[in-house]
């Protein structure tokens, strides 16, 4: 395999890899949030997740420059606020109108980036881009319906396409580590004082298997995902990068198969065959590729 086809694909597996592990996420916080409140789960796992990466590396703390702080927060903000929005829209709605609801940043992502940043949207990305919107249509929606959680969820949506694009725009030239430590930290104090608002003061994990799911999730679907999504991001443009994410309702679907939470169904399989075809299509060679300039991970 040569050194560009190298570079190429490594950037579409690191997405994968974080796409499988917040479907993963989903599965196991299906029972954790019953026993434990979203808000208080939400800030425990980015809480720990902010721990673990402090311990692994002390000294990003110190790497933390003004731009990093601006950016990051800013970034993480938007991540937090976007949690909040896709959780009261979740109460308000049903989870099939929420899953597809929030997939709307697959659209609004290359739309946003050509609307603020000018960036070009080739056939390749909005293809694909539609393909993916009705994988989503297949794999989510079991109902119709339009309320006032809907409005929620599409604020959700709008709000993960800008932290889609804001990331494309500061990753590279940043350090990928510290950019998401500052961005974990941030959603951690939104979601610490979300936890308090409620007037019910912080729950703890209250057994052993939502502390299982807490360590799974910060560790993976958050240190890691995030890490990986920012580092990425500086090697891809930000249709190609919403596309790729999309596949975490396909993982979590899969994986509910695997453990027994679902059954497989038709709906699943052909879901999956559109969302695959969606992926050929955006990462199918053309003659001209974009360059991105590269992010490190000091």
């Amino acid at each position: 395999m040569s050194s560009k086809l190298r570079n190429e694909l490594l950037p579409v597996a690191a997405l994968l890899s974080v796409t499988a592990s917040w479907g993963a996420s989903f599965v196991l916080m299906k029972d954790a949030i019953e026993r434990q409140p979203v808000p208080d789960f939400l800030f425990t796992r980015f809480a720990l997740a902010a721990v673990v990466m402090i311990l692994v590396r002390p000294r990003v703390l110190l790497d933390i420059t003004p731009r990093v702080l601006w950016t990051g927060s800013i970034a993480g903000a938007v991540l937090g606020v976007g949690f909040m929005t896709q959780t009261i829209g979740l109460q308000l709605s049903t989870a099939a109108i929420t899953g597809f609801l929030t997939g709307l940043y697959v659209i609004l992502t290359p739309l946003i980036a050509w609307i603020f940043l000018r960036q070009r949207l080739s056939p390749q990305v909005l293809i694909g881009a539609v393909l993916a919107l009705g994988s989503l249509a297949v794999l989510s929606i079991t109902d119709i319906g339009f309320s006032e959680g809907s409005f929620w969820v599409i604020a959700c949506a709008v709000l993960f396409a800008v932290h889609i694009v804001a990331l494309g725009v500061w990753s590279p030239g940043s350090s990928a580590y510290t950019l998401t430590v500052v961005q974990i930290l941030m959603v951690t104090f939104i979601t610490g004082v979300w936890t308090l608002a409620d007037g019910d003061g912080y729950v703890a994990p209250p057994d052993e298997g939502v502390w299982t799911a807490v360590i799974i999730t910060a560790v993976f679907a958050t240190a890691a995902g995030f890490l990986l999504q920012t580092w990425a991001q500086a090697r891809m443009d930000t249709g190609r990068v919403a596309i790729l994410l999309t596949t975490e309702v396909l993982w979590a679907g899969i994986l509910a198969v695997g453990v027994g939470q679902e059954p497989l169904t038709i709906r699943l399989v052909i879901g999956g065959a559109i969302m695959f075809a969606a992926m050929l299509i955006i990462e199918w060679p053309t003659k001209k590729t974009p360059e991105h300039p590269l992010v490190h991970l000091e």
